[in-house]
């Protein structure tokens, strides 16, 4: 016996193993053999397009987001080329692309100030809680967020990172962090705004602007184009396309030349760390000029942004899959989506990252470029890799009103209101967690979002506690619940009872008809039995009607004496054999006495 049982357990483990390394398996943890399998030269192609399209725009933006993070602008680039890779395996998107975004980076300097050391930490944490996210199936969490929470929370993200980064427009210094404190300090030294910067930024924006604008009314290539203009027509596109990285280096061309002539009218980004980054370990402690930082402290530095970083990484990341995943008539997986940004941030953390998640701006260009699998990605992360490999010295004449122009541009399409007015006309009742999230973001980034799922919660719940009840008052009191019966009901069903049946002159007996009651509660059946002990007290009937067989059950399970089944059908008993051990009694149809 012990040896069969011995083979019996090495059986399970071959048998798990074998599961484990099954082609079902491998197809659903590595969706990239499924395309590679029918991967074309259009593909290919268009693949290409694609990737370096997108990799013109992300190294700007990059070196910007750095910025919002309190960051040494190399980390941007740091955090922008390891998500190519690893989403290219494990993405279920062939649209997105994982980097750093606005949004991302403001949540990441709340939490950890500008500290590299902690940044990095918080990045390899976020992807180990994401990680265990996606293999235990919690993506369903993201569908507790509604559609307004997440407009409201993008639309005050956008106007915090866009109003942070006008002291860099006008090359304003000491300006707090804190957005109301920010807004007060900014307009109050605008008059010690310096000259140089703020033409340099305010002409950055009007033309990135303008080419924005060239690029969405430019006409399309039709076959009968002679040739020149085709080629024209593609110099005009990837001009309009990478006007982020053509502003950057227009800008550090005309930073450079005042550098040659001896004057510097512009605040320059300055020297940053050259190369690629070592692989290492995250920093699991911190030695400063005061002492060695624990781990346990670092935690407690970072603190709520443990829970907060990581879940706003999957919700955006999650949320724009699903948006060009519906535009471009495909399926995602919401959990495998959780794998690979969970891989990404703690592989991520091994190469200085910062945490990542999808990013909007160039997921819509990548889409919009006809990108097909993921594999464009791969392009983008090799000239990430290449501009730290060779650019990076040259990145210290870039101004920061330049790279302030390129954040407020790529922020201000997020911030949407028109929203309220579909709202208003659809259901007026969710701009109350809109204008909640919205208004609260404002106050602290990440209460925004918490407030506005509380209220959202709320909101959802109430119907639940505060359930409709129809109230029959023909020959009979008869009390039908509209909807389902949970514990936060108990309470209002016992008090519409007694204000209906108990407190009336003479009291009257009750039919408690729960036809629309698919389950019940261990509350529930506490509460009923407590109705059905007052109703015996006082000598009156406390009748059920509609009861399902599982109801049924359930009620017979909690041994309640003497309860009244009224049924339409004369066959309906839970033991036909041994009705009489049943404490339930059940009843053709009768009128109440």
């Amino acid at each position: 016996m012990e040896c069969l049982s011995e083979g019996q357990s090495g059986w399970r483990k071959f048998a798990f193993i074998t599961q484990c390394c099954s082609w079902d398996t491998v197809k659903k943890r590595l969706p990239c053999v499924q395309w590679l399998r029918q991967y074309s030269l259009q593909w290919l192609q268009l693949d290409i397009i694609s990737g370096l399209t997108v990799g013109l725009t992300v190294v700007p933006q990059a070196l910007a987001y750095a910025e919002v993070a309190g960051l040494p602008v190399q980390f941007g680039l740091y955090s922008s080329y390891v998500g190519c890779f690893i989403y290219c395996l494990l993405g279920t998107s062939k649209d997105v692309t994982l980097g750093p975004t606005a949004i991302m980076s403001l949540l990441v300097f709340v939490y950890t100030l500008g500290d590299p050391s902690l940044a990095i930490l918080l990045a390899f944490l976020s992807g180990c809680i994401q990680l265990a996210m996606g293999l235990f199936n919690f993506g369903f969490i993201l569908d507790f967020i509604s559609y307004p929470i997440i407009k409201a929370f993008t639309s005050a993200a956008a106007v915090t990172i866009g109003f942070s980064q006008v002291k860099n427009l006008l090359g304003l210094e000491e300006i707090p962090r804190q957005f109301i404190l920010q807004v007060y300090q900014t307009f109050r030294k605008l008059p010690s705004a310096r000259p140089g910067d703020a033409a340099l930024g305010f002409t950055c924006i009007a033309v990135l602007l303008i080419l924005k604008c060239m690029k969405d009314h430019s006409p399309r290539t039709h076959s009968g184009m002679p040739t020149w203009q085709r080629f024209f027509y593609l110099i005009f596109w990837v001009m309009t396309t990478a006007r982020n990285a053509l502003i950057v280096v227009a800008a550090g061309l005309v930073a450079y030349s005042f550098q040659v002539m001896g004057l510097q009218p512009f605040i320059l980004t300055g020297k940053t760390a050259e190369g690629l980054p070592h692989f290492k370990p995250p920093p699991f402690s911190e030695i400063t000029p005061n002492g060695t930082v624990t781990f346990i402290e670092m935690i407690q530095e970072i603190g709520s942004g443990l829970l907060i970083i990581p879940f706003m990484g999957l919700l955006e990341s999650v949320a724009i899959a699903r948006a060009f995943a519906s535009q471009n008539k495909y399926r995602i997986n919401t959990n495998q989506e959780l794998l690979a940004i969970g891989f990404t941030n703690i592989l991520g953390s091994f190469l200085s990252t910062y945490p990542v998640t999808g990013s909007f701006g160039r997921t819509a260009l990548n889409s919009q470029t006809g990108v097909c699998t993921p594999a464009g990605g791969v392009l983008t992360g090799l000239l990430v890799l290449l501009s730290l490999g060779y650019l990076t010295p040259l990145f210290f004449y870039i101004p920061k009103a330049a790279l302030a122009a390129v954040i407020i541009c790529a922020v201000a399409p997020m911030f949407d209101m028109r929203i309220c007015i579909s709202m208003w006309k659809v259901k007026r009742l969710d701009l109350i967690p809109f204008f909640t999230t919205f208004f609260f973001s404002f106050w602290e980034i990440q209460y925004g979002i918490l407030a506005g799922i509380l209220v959202s919660l709320i909101i959802l719940c109430y119907p639940i506690a505060r359930p409709k009840i129809e109230v029959s008052e023909s020959d009979r009191l008869v009390l039908t619940p509209a909807s389902g019966l949970s514990f936060p009901a108990v309470e209002f069903l016992k008090d519409k009872i007694y204000e209906k049946a108990l407190t009336v002159s003479p009291p009257r007996p009750v039919t408690l008809d729960f036809n629309h009651v698919s389950e019940l509660d261990y509350t529930v059946v506490v509460g009923l039995g407590e109705l059905l002990h007052e109703f015996e007290t006082r000598g009156l009937l406390l009748q059920f009607a509609g009861l399902r067989p599982p109801l049924l059950n359930i009620l017979n399970s909690a041994d309640f004496k003497g309860i009244q089944h009224q049924s339409q059908e004369k066959s309906v008993n839970l033991n036909e054999e041994d009705e009489s051990a049943q404490p339930l009694l059940y009843e053709e149809s009768r009128t109440l006495p």
